[in-house]
């Protein structure tokens, strides 16, 4: 049989990510590539109360089918706490997606045509940019600096592609470089948003893990004319695999987005949604959440440490106020792609090539990301001491 695929397919390619990932099946491979919570971090005896209880008294509605915008009490729980935070506002809504990256694939839907473009940061997540290209987006990057996007480069984007319908920013430790955009660069981003007609979707997935530094409002909070698509997840503070997340925006953008996931999974997983919400509703949510930060504290002290400790020091590396990844850059000159295959091949030390999360092929990098979240502490503490090795004989 000669398969005929749709043309979009030509713009997809397996996840650099999870062909790494298929390393670390070796349990000898430290894994540095993955971006999982540590197993420590799950509430793993509470998640079982609560379903049993659910089970036990409320089974028909936690197995039954439910409505698309998601399950009324944990939205109004969510609502409430957001509006507190100022990044509801009057005009928008709140709809449950089966994960960020349902919400991504659905927004782009709504908003790009075929040859549209987005603007992202670049280096950047490389699920968003799959669900871009996959909606016959053209992926434009711009240059991070040690505060965010280049803000100079990012006008330059703006003006030379007039179809671009909107900017995809991770501003809080950013996927992969763990960079924190500063409240300047936001509000000016903002108010370039403004002037060129495009919208902001603003990914935070890690916003709650900052274990270091101070707060920085994010961009919703600053957004009067509801230009700002807002991105919020349970992933990384209760549970990836329970797939529960949420999109804030101007109610004439989730009833679109409603629309387009009745055609997508009818609604995301309802068990899910009434475990986060009992979660939140009988736990110290603040507690849960200073918990973590903990966790990740320590983790990425003791992998920040040992970078200092054994890296030949023409590498390069961000220092990240919070979530998971820290993101490390070769010198000119060193092929960084196989520094990351003799990395997992020869000393079983598993990251991920800077390479995975570029918006285009021809873009270059030197860098590659390391997460701290997934190995244990020994894990952390050899595999840096390997990695370290490996620096000092680059040439």
């Amino acid at each position: 049989m000669n398969y005929k695929f749709a043309d979009r397919m030509g713009n997809l390619k397996a996840s650099a990510i999870r062909e790494i990932l298929k390393h670390t099946q070796d349990p000898s491979v430290i894994p540095f590539a993955a971006g999982n919570p540590a197993p420590e971090a799950f509430p793993t005896a509470e998640i079982a109360r609560i379903s049993n209880e659910i089970l036990q008294k409320n089974p028909i509605a936690a197995l039954q089918y439910s409505i698309t915008e998601g399950y009324t009490p944990l939205r109004n729980t969510l609502k409430e706490q957001y509006q507190a935070k100022n990044i509801m506002k009057d005009g928008d809504d709140l709809i449950i997606v089966t994960g960020t990256q349902q919400g991504l694939d659905l927004t782009t839907r709504v908003l790009v045509n075929e040859g549209d473009t987005v603007i992202c940061e670049m280096p950047s997540f490389v699920g968003a940019l799959n669900a871009f290209k996959a909606g016959g987006a053209n992926l434009v990057g711009v240059e991070m600096e040690d505060d965010g996007i280049s803000i100079e480069k990012l006008e330059k984007a703006l003006q030379e592609n007039k179809n671009t319908k909107f900017l995809y920013l991770i501003p809080n430790f950013q996927n992969p470089s763990g960079i924190t955009m500063s409240l300047e660069k936001r509000k000016a981003v903002y108010e370039m948003a403004l002037k060129y007609g495009v919208m902001i979707f603003e990914d935070n997935p890690y916003g709650d893990l900052r274990f270091t530094g101070e707060h920085v409002p994010n961009i919703k909070t600053l957004d009067t004319e509801g230009i700002v698509i807002y991105a919020g997840s349970f992933s990384k503070t209760l549970s990836p695999g329970m797939r529960v997340a949420f999109i804030i925006a101007n109610a004439a953008v989730t009833q679109k987005i409603v629309v387009v996931k009745q055609t997508n999974d009818v609604h995301t997983n309802i068990w899910s949604q009434m475990v986060c919400e009992q979660f939140m509703r009988e736990n110290d949510w603040d507690a849960h959440i200073a918990n973590l930060c903990e966790i990740y504290r320590k983790k990425a002290k003791l992998m920040l440490d040992g970078m200092d400790a054994h890296f030949n020091p023409i590498v390069t590396h961000t220092v990240p106020e919070g979530g998971l990844f820290i993101w490390g850059t070769l010198p000119e000159g060193v092929d960084m792609m196989k520094f990351c295959t003799e990395a997992v091949q020869e000393h079983k030390v598993a990251v991920v090539p800077g390479t995975a999360f570029m918006p285009n092929e021809s873009d270059v990098t030197r860098s590659f990301r390391l997460n701290f979240s997934t190995p244990t502490d020994e894990q952390i503490v050899r595999g840096i001491e390997l990695l370290g090795k490996m620096t000092y004989n680059l040439k």
